[in-house]
């Protein structure tokens, strides 16, 4: 188990999360600095993560929820793709999937057929609306992704983009699904 701490922010011009103390009241070393920058700007990241992803599943469906979303995502991306490997690829259960994938299907936004490989099973994926819905709101994302990293050079994005692929793969290392589209 980790432990987690909320130390206080310093008076400054440094960066928010860069220095503090640690529970101890004492200064901790520049790696422990470090490390609570990291964690305090992906919990920012991460909570506005889930908030625009609140969003962009209210515009595919006004009744959606933000996994059903992640859900379509995927199936998106990886194209039919049977309910296992779905519930695998974001590491949830079966049973969470299920139900989800039951309302993308009665919102007609998802299809199930039989496997081709084995007929037992079966593969799910984007009904034509589902593609169409899902196209619309991923390219109005990019745009505006586009627009909030359009004063970036090229090359702070690379090494972003290099950085986040990095702590990704320290995740997979702990059993998180690789993401093939990654």
């Amino acid at each position: 188990m980790v432990a987690m701490s909320n130390p206080t922010e310093p008076a400054g011009d440094s960066l928010p999360g860069t220095a503090g103390t640690d529970a101890s009241g004492t200064a901790g070393t520049d790696a422990d600095a470090a490390l609570n920058a990291v964690e305090v700007q992906l919990s920012l990241l991460w909570r506005r993560g889930r908030s625009i992803s609140h969003q962009l599943s209210r515009q595919v469906h006004p009744d959606m929820e933000p996994a059903a979303y992640g859900l379509l995502s995927v199936i998106r991306k990886q194209g039919p793709i049977r309910l296992t490997e779905l519930a695998s690829s974001i590491g949830v259960g079966k049973p969470s999937v299920s139900r989800q994938v039951a309302f993308l299907e009665g919102l007609g936004l998802v299809s199930k057929e039989a496997d081709p490989l084995d007929g037992r099973a079966q593969s799910i994926r984007l009904t034509p609306e589902g593609e169409e819905r899902m196209h619309q709101v991923q390219d109005a994302r990019r745009e505006v992704f586009r627009e909030r990293l359009a004063e970036w050079p090229a090359e702070d994005l690379q090494a972003l983009a290099m950085y986040m692929a990095k702590l990704n793969a320290t995740y997979e290392r702990d059993g998180f699904p690789r993401d093939e589209s990654a």
